[in-house]
């Protein structure tokens, strides 16, 4: 009897422990799920297009927040990498970011909103918030643009010189073997054959 009791207690403890170990991947697998920015873009857009009304007004406006943060991170992670491009661009982004977040969480909070007219109230003064922080956003990325130009002027600039100057040392080196050509045809001129003729033996 108490082998059985035993082993009935081993069977539930590992039952237990399965159960709570299932649950704890679940979780962690959610919560990746939840923190993938491509995964909520893509849940975000298919709320968007499902949803009518004043609502998908309001998710269109968080769908084209996303969009301008996402392309606003794309070009810092393009300026970061080359060495003193990007400059306090960071730094302006994380603001503009924090500003993002908090109006985003209002959007949310918009969706939740069962008043038809408050909210038709509210989304005016939602999308210049919007159309301000994507304003912003391409500012900074006209910033990157204009320092990969001009770095990529410079590189251009350079590489032409460079060309120019293999291209002139290149014709130069031709002419100077067409000089030697003629100087040499001019010191070893073709000879006659000769015309004396051979006196015959006796």
């Amino acid at each position: 009897m108490t082998t059985l009791l035993w082993i009935l207690v081993s069977l539930a403890a590992i039952c237990t422990i399965s159960v709570v170990t299932v649950l704890l991947v679940v979780r962690t697998i959610y919560r990746r799920i939840r923190r993938s920015r491509t995964l909520n873009g893509v849940a975000l857009r298919t709320r968007a297009g499902l949803s009518w009304g004043p609502q998908r007004r309001v998710l269109a406006l968080r769908v084209r927040l996303a969009d301008s943060l996402d392309s606003g991170r794309a070009a810092l992670d393009l300026a970061g990498r080359r060495d003193g491009l990007s400059g306090e661009l960071p730094r302006l982004y994380r603001r503009i970011q924090a500003e993002s977040d908090v109006l985003d969480a209002h959007l949310r909070l918009m969706e939740t909103e069962t008043d038809a007219s408050e909210l038709a109230q509210q989304l005016p003064e939602a999308t210049r918030r919007v159309a301000h922080v994507t304003e912003l956003v391409g500012r900074l990325r006209g910033a990157v643009t204009a320092g990969l130009t001009g770095l990529a002027d410079d590189s251009l600039s350079t590489l032409r010189t460079e060309v120019d100057r293999e291209v002139t040392a290149l014709h130069a080196g031709v002419q100077e073997m067409r000089t030697l050509r003629r100087f040499d045809t001019y010191a070893d001129p073709i000879r006659p054959p000769s015309t004396d003729s051979i006196t015959p033996s006796r």
